[in-house]
């Protein structure tokens, strides 16, 4: 896992397994997984960007890895313990897709708040392929973002779709030409910068709520966020800001 600041308050995190096309394996997820730990705890990240290669953002799990452990292999309390890390990472979180995003690494781009996709990116849960079917979440996340239907389609024939597709569907926010899939997430990166922290972090919140509970429970947490957001003296200076005609700084509290 390579970690590099592009940016003021950007972390970019790369896939780096380029020889097995960033298949996860257990110590690649416990890497991604400690990384955001940190950047959890870093007031100087605001936002992160997660990439793979300009051919592949991953390939999905390891199979050989799954072929020696069995079962174990994706089903363990250390592999349990990184998942929940990345899927309750706090900040804002985009993934730049180019290539392919299959298996689980299509699970784990359905982590991502946003998903930026070169136009030659494809995605595709093909595990059905060799026996097995999604076990990291691609039956419950991709039924709920892109609905019963496609979720079926993808996953009872192992298909890939486009990223045309993957956009109409709602898996993925913009489709960019090729290449420029993580330029563009760090211009959204950066604009997220220039947001109230705490703000971003409770909206975040509020939106993935959505998919967890009942709406009149959803619509309870997003008022309590707010309510929450009012405290900040984030949310004094953008309002002083806004009424002095001046741009708001920002600082995480």
């Amino acid at each position: 896992m390579l970690w590099t600041s592009p940016l003021q308050h950007v972390v970019l995190l790369t896939l780096n397994r380029p020889s097995k096309r960033n298949a996860l394996n257990n110590d690649l997820i416990a890497e991604l997984a400690a990384a955001l730990r940190k950047a959890a705890l870093d007031d100087e990240v605001r936002c992160v960007v997660l990439r793979g290669s300009d051919a592949f953002f991953s390939a999905g799990a390891d199979i050989k890895e799954m072929r020696q452990r069995g079962f174990e292999a994706i089903d363990n309390s250390a592999r349990r313990s990184a998942w929940r890390d990345i899927a309750n990472f706090p900040k804002p979180f985009i993934a730049a897709v180019e290539g392919i995003c299959f298996g689980g690494g299509h699970e784990l781009a359905l982590l991502a708040d946003i998903v930026i996709a070169g136009e030659g990116a494809s995605f595709g849960q093909p595990e059905i392929n060799i026996g097995i079917l999604p076990g990291d979440g691609a039956t419950q996340r991709l039924t709920r973002v892109a609905g019963k239907s496609l979720a079926m389609l993808m996953i009872l024939t192992g298909e890939p779709i486009c990223a045309r597709a993957a956009l109409q569907a709602g898996l993925v926010a913009e489709v960019t030409a090729d290449g420029k899939a993580q330029s563009r997430a760090l211009e959204l990166a950066e604009i997220i910068t220039h947001k109230p922290p705490r703000s971003a972090e409770l909206a975040k919140a509020a939106v993935l709520a959505a998919y967890q509970t009942a709406l009149d429970a959803g619509l309870e947490f997003e008022r309590q966020a707010i309510r929450h957001a009012f405290t900040t003296s984030d949310q004094q200076e953008g309002m002083n800001a806004f009424f002095e005609k001046r741009s708001p700084s920002y600082r995480g509290i």
